[in-house]
């Protein structure tokens, strides 16, 4: 079974980070489970959270369109803290989904403390416009 720490070092916003920065994420982060059907975020909602799917899947809609499905690994809602804009999709998990989940100020000390990820959720934003 993989631990919190291995499947962090597996998510590309991560990559690269030392064992102590991702146990600053894990130590940061509250894991959480949700059930299929659980809206993760919803188009035009203030963000307050960044999440990491950890397990499970879920599907990005924008204005009732499909974009995009999400597995572990692909994480969301660094648009809306990054920009301090409003939710650009709504996000459903289809699947049983284990999250790892960042409240905005949590995010903010590990952008500040790792400029490295802070470049990589950029990235991740320039990416998805």
């Amino acid at each position: 079974m993989h631990t919190t720490l291995d499947m962090l070092g597996q998510v590309p916003l991560f990559a690269g980070c030392s064992r102590e920065d991702l146990e600053t994420v894990a130590r940061l982060a509250d894991e959480v489970d949700v059930p299929a059907g659980h809206a993760l975020t919803r188009e035009g909602a203030s963000g307050r959270e960044f999440v990491v799917l950890l397990d499970g899947a879920a599907v990005v809609e924008r204005g009732g369109e499909a974009l995009a499905t999400l597995g572990p690994g692909d994480f969301l809602g660094e648009i809306a803290l990054l920009m301090r804009a409003p939710r650009t999709a709504t996000v459903t998990t289809t699947a049983p989904s284990r999250l790892l989940v960042l409240t905005d100020r949590a995010f903010r000390e590990l952008t500040d403390r790792i400029p490295a990820m802070a470049a990589r959720a950029w990235s991740a934003t320039a990416a998805r416009f």
